[in-house]
Parts: C-alpha cells; sequence; structure tokens
C-alpha cells in the first residue's frame, strides 16, 4: 500500500506529534528522504516504483474502514434511524444534536455529516469527490513521483488521528495534499488537519471526505465561518475568544492575567483545547453541534472548559506552574472533571450576542491586527503582551497593576502599548486642558488616585470630542465595551449591566422603556455631600457615528428597558460623569480635585471609593497607534 506524506518523531510539542509510525514490511523495498517543515527534520516515505494503489478500492469497504475500533472509545450502539431524521427544522435538528442523537448509531452519524454537509451553502466552483479521484490519481498514482510533502499552510500545526488506523492516517495526509493542491489560497489552518480526521471516521472513503471539507472550506454564508484559512482570520478569532472570556469568565480571566505573563499566548490555544486536547469522545460531540450552528458553538464550549478549569485550580495550586500547559492537560483529562452532556448544557447555558455581533467583533479584531502588519498571505507571527513591564511608569498604578488592566481591555486595543495623554502632576488641574490633552484618542484609560490612597479609574471606548455634538445639552454617549474598576484596596471590574444580564434587553418595546433619568449637568450640579441642585433631565443618549464596528455595541443594537441602564460618558465646563442612572459610577468637577462614587445602573457597582473623595493624582492613557 502507498504511504504518503509526514511520519515525525513521537515528541510531544511536533508538529503531528502521536502520528502512528508506519513500519515497512520486511523485503519492502522502501527507503526514506529528509525534508524540513518548519523548523523540524521531517520524514517523507518514499514509496517502491513497485508498489501500486487503486483509489477506487477503498470505497467498496464502507464507512468504518478508516477507524481501529479498538481505539473507538464505545461500540457502536444500534438505533432506528427516522427517514424524515433531516427534513426535521433546523431548531429541532440543532436540539438533537445538543442532546447528542447522533451519538446513538454510527451510522446515523455517517449519515447526517454528509447530509448536513451537502446542505452548506458555498461558492459556486468547489472541489467535489470526481475532482479528488482525479488529482489523487495524479498525485500518487505515478510512480515516478513517490513522495509527497504536507502543505506548507501545516507548518507548526498539530494532527491528531483520534481512533484512525494506518489506512485512516494515510487517507489523512492525502487528503491534506489534495487539499493544498486545490486550494492554494489558504495559507494558514491549524483545525483543518483535525475537523479531516474527525470526518474521515464517518466517511465512505476519501473522495467523501474531501468533497465534504471542501465544501466547510468553501462556506459562503453571511457571518458565518467554519475554517479560519490564514494567519490574520486565526489570529483575529483567537482575540475574538479573549474578548469574550473577558467578559463572560471574568474569574477565570483574572486567574490567568495574575499567573501569566501573556493572556493571549493562552487563549491562542482555544481551538486546540476543543480539536486536539479533548477526548475522541468529547470532539466528536462538539463537532456534531459544530456542523450545525458554526464557529459560534465553538467559542461557547471553549468558554465553558474555561470556567471550569477555574472550578478546578486555585491561584496557590497555579504559583509558579505553566498555565497553558496546565489547561492543556485539564483538557485531556476532561472526563474526571465533567461529563461530555453537562459540558454541553453548560455551554449553551452561555448568553453570548448574535453571530452577527460576534462577527463585527472579529472584523474589528481583523483591522487591527492589519494595522499592526499582518497579512492574508503571513504565516506565523507571535505577538507578546502590549504593557513593557520594565519601562512602563504611572504614578498611580505598577506595571503589574497596569497589566491585570491591560487584560480586561478589549484586545484589538491591548495589542497597543499604553501612552500618557495626561497627568495633573504635570498638567496641571484643569478639565479643559484635560479635554485639550485627550480629544483625538479613542478609547482611554482613566486612573484615579485619591487622597486616602484608594485607586480606581475607567475604560472609555470614545472620544471625549464626542461630547461637542450634544450642542448646548450634556448627553450620554459611549459604548457598551465601557467600565469601571478598583485597584486599590481590591482589585474589581465592573461592566455594562447588559454584559452580565443580555436576556433584560430582549423583546421590551420601547413604548414601555421608562423615563430618562436626570442629566450629566443636573448631575454636575451636586455638591460634596451629595444634595442635586438641579432638575434638568436628559432626553436621549447620543446616537453613535453611522458605520462604525462597534462590538459589544453601540445601544443601537439592543432594545433596552430603561435608558439610565446604558448612560456611558459625559463631559460639560461643569465636569464629567461616568455611568448613569439611580447615581454616577464617577464625576469629577471641573478643577479635577473633588470627586463622587456612588452605585448606577449602567454598571450596577458599588462607589469605586469613599463616596465623597478629593484627588491625590489623575491620568488618562491612550493607546499608540490606536
Amino acid at each position: 500500500m502507498l504511504q504518503v506524506g509526514l511520519s515525525l518523531p513521537h515528541s510531544p510539542g511536533g508538529a503531528a506529534g502521536g502520528f502512528p509510525m508506519a513500519e515497512p514490511a520486511e523485503g519492502d523495498n522502501t527507503g526514506t528522504g529528509q525534508e524540513v517543515l518548519g523548523s523540524s527534520p521531517v520524514t517523507i516515505v518514499i514509496t517502491s516504483e513497485a508498489d501500486t494503489w487503486d483509489i477506487d478500492a477503498a470505497s467498496c469497504l464502507g464507512c468504518g474502514q478508516f477507524v481501529d475500533w479498538d481505539r473507538m472509545p464505545d461500540p457502536e450502539q444500534q438505533a432506528h434511524i427516522p427517514r424524515d431524521i433531516l427534513s426535521k427544522p433546523p431548531k429541532e435538528l440543532k436540539k438533537l444534536a445538543r442532546e447528542g442523537y447522533w451519538a446513538a448509531s454510527r451510522a446515523l452519524r455517517a449519515q447526517v455529516y454528509h447530509q448536513l454537509i451537502q446542505q452548506v451553502a458555498c461558492r459556486l466552483v468547489t472541489p467535489d469527490a470526481l475532482v479528488y479521484r482525479d488529482v489523487a490519481s495524479r498525485l500518487f498514482g505515478m510512480p515516478s513521483v513517490s513522495s509527497h510533502p504536507l502543505p506548507e499552510f501545516l507548518e507548526g500545526c498539530s494532527m491528531p488521528t483520534y481512533c484512525l488506523n494506518l489506512e485512516g492516517v494515510t487517507a489523512l495526509k492525502k487528503i491534506l495534499i489534495c487539499v493544498g493542491n486545490l486550494f492554494p489560497d489558504i495559507t494558514y489552518s491549524p483545525i483543518l488537519p483535525s475537523l479531516v480526521a474527525l470526518l474521515l471516521h464517518y466517511s465512505e472513503d476519501e473522495a467523501q471526505c474531501f468533497e465534504n471539507i471542501s465544501r466547510l472550506i468553501a462556506s459562503n454564508a453571511p457571518h458565518t465561518s467554519y475554517i479560519d484559512q490564514s494567519f490574520l482570520a486565526h489570529q483575529a478569532s483567537c482575540m475574538t475568544f479573549g474578548d469574550l472570556a473577558n467578559k463572560h469568565c471574568p474569574a477565570a480571566h483574572k486567574l490567568i492575567a495574575s499567573t501569566s505573563e501573556n493572556v493571549f499566548e493562552v487563549y491562542s490555544e482555544w481551538l486546540s483545547w476543543l480539536f486536539h486536547d479533548l477526548p475522541f469522545n468529547y470532539a466528536i460531540r462538539v463537532f456534531d453541534v459544530y456542523l450545525l450552528e458554526g464557529q459560534k458553538v465553538l467559542y461557547r464550549i471553549a468558554l465553558a472548559l474555561l470556567k471550569q478549569y477555574r472550578l478546578s485550580v486555585t491561584s496557590a495550586e497555579l504559583e509558579g506552574t505553566d498555565i497553558k500547559a496546565d489547561l492543556q492537560a485539564f483538557v485531556q483529562n476532561i472526563a474526571e472533571h465533567v461529563s461530555v452532556d453537562k459540558l454541553l448544557e453548560r455551554a449553551f447555558g452561555i448568553r453570548l450576542f448574535s453571530r452577527k455581533e460576534i462577527w463585527l467583533l472579529q472584523m474589528a479584531n481583523r483591522k487591527a491586527l492589519m494595522e499592526r502588519g499582518i497579512t492574508m498571505v503571513q504565516s506565523r507571527q507571535s505577538f507578546h503582551l502590549a504593557v513593557d513591564m520594565q519601562n512602563f511608569s504611572s504614578s498611580i498604578v505598577t506595571a503589574q497593576e497596569m497589566r491585570i488592566i491591560w487584560s480586561w481591555i478589549p484586545e484589538r486595543f491591548s495589542l497597543f502599548p499604553p501612552l500618557l495623554l495626561f497627568s495633573t502632576s504635570e498638567d496641571g488641574c484643569s478639565l479643559q486642558r484635560f479635554y485639550t490633552c485627550c480629544e483625538g484618542y479613542e478609547p482611554t484609560v482613566l486612573l484615579i488616585k485619591t487622597t486616602e490612597g484608594e485607586v480606581c479609574g475607567a475604560f472609555l471606548s470614545s472620544d471625549w470630542s464626542e461630547r461637542k455634538k450634544n450642542g448646548a445639552t450634556s448627553g450620554f454617549f459611549g459604548t457598551g465595551e465601557c467600565f469601571v474598576f478598583t485597584v486599590h484596596p481590591e482589585t474589581e471590574r465592573y461592566e455594562w449591566v447588559f454584559i452580565k444580564k443580555p436576556e433584560l434587553a430582549k423583546a421590551v418595546p420601547r413604548s414601555r422603556q421608562r423615563s430618562p433619568s436626570p442629566s450629566p449637568a443636573s448631575l454636575l450640579g451636586s455638591s460634596p455631600d451629595g444634595h442635586s441642585t438641579s432638575s434638568n433631565h436628559l432626553t436621549v443618549p447620543t446616537p453613535q457615528r453611522k458605520g462604525r464596528l462597534s462590538p459589544f455595541l453601540a445601544i443601537r443594537h439592543f432594545l433596552l428597558p430603561s435608558k439610565t441602564a446604558s448612560m456611558f460618558m459625559s463631559g460639560s465646563r461643569e465636569g464629567i460623569v461616568i455611568g448613569g442612572g439611580g447615581g454616577q459610577a464617577l464625576s469629577l468637577d471641573a478643577s479635577l480635585l473633588w470627586g463622587h462614587t456612588e452605585h448606577c445602573e449602567t454598571f450596577d457597582n458599588p462607589p469605586l471609593c469613599q463616596e465623597n473623595f478629593k484627588v491625590q493624582l489623575l491620568e488618562v492613557w491612550g493607546f499608540q497607534n490606536a
């Protein structure tokens, strides 16, 4: 039989680690040649000219020919397959997939996979089984060409083989080589080998598997992507997962940020958790729902893994450990912590925003990466945390504290190092000077140190020049990415209330919205004892500029039960206000010397320090090149 592709020495970190080694039989006239894939020497299996191979011979063996049944976790269970199973509405199909219905029968899963993928909307010219047979016969059927390196886009990518036998491993390599031949635009795709391997377990032959993976590659459904095909797209997905982890797994995110010097490097492995580290019986259930729901479901399951990890470890246990390796080991041994049914149940309990909203966030992250010089054709490049631990200097927070604050910031901004825009110690206590120094920068981080030594602040998503668009009125502006935080005596973040409770913003008729709360002008008229001196009212929060990518998002994306829960930031000649509705998270007067803090509806925060405080130092940080 023809052996084609790579065979690497067994090493935990090597590309294709875990590949079974194809041992030549006694008397076989085979040899090996050396080639370099990335920085590792690889072995190309050379086939003797006497060896022959019939590309259609495999198809007669039926499904399961590529599987090592001794390694399959569970024996096949026979189940009745309803004839109308695939005619059921999408909502019911999703429910069946989430509940593990396909797992009842190998034959059912094979049939469902093929028919679901055939329904995927894809480009008009997409290679099919006939094309594969033609290309494979040209590539592998010629005795004069007997060695076949894997495509360059797999450089450094791991290749789990799950329960494939040696014939299946060979088929996996052949399909990947043909993909590289027929999809020359793919420059980086670490998830691809795992998806091909999983499909091979339930494919009649190589040609069917190739056709199915080709349709996933060529999918053109709006706001939907199955397979990232460039380093740029992959990195944008990793950044998007980091943003979602920041929002939905704050405890795990805080733990990782406090124990790892490069949070992004930890999150860059999120797809590997699902399609490399998870055991086969977990990974195949992930694949079940992935085919029906796309990449959004992968985010959900990876977030559930992260939440489960946080429940299983403590900060003390992680001191001095490699958290990236520890997370990998946790996922590999996930069966010791949670069943696959419970994991999926928890994953679908996480309320993410819509597929379109997530797509917008990915596009924003992609734009930030391109601004850093990443291109579509680039293969790999590593990023390091933006905050320089050696050179960073602030009069309010340490470099370690700023690193934690930076970990809360959306990934597309935290790529850029901080830039000091304004400081009361250097620029004086002038609100006008504050505006002059900060206008033109978006977003910004506000840091305040009180005379009592307390430290708090806010991440502000919009340019302070937005305040001028309100005319004479002092309206609120900003987006749902704004948040407030404390550093001393405790480190804590308080986000927009609808990040934590998105269900509050659904299906609420505008006619039922409550009257808006007092305007910033009236709030800024408060005396130090907190009593208001004005009765002006805010009419509507200022709408965002059209056409902007504003993930998590501008208030126009939500049907809100109350405008008081979307009052992010406001500025006037009298001072600034951050957070409104029933109170103000932070307000500062025109002298930037006196401030007030209390609970507000927008961030659902407690007072960030003593309610009435005197400012000792104030700094505003921007983002270089943002």
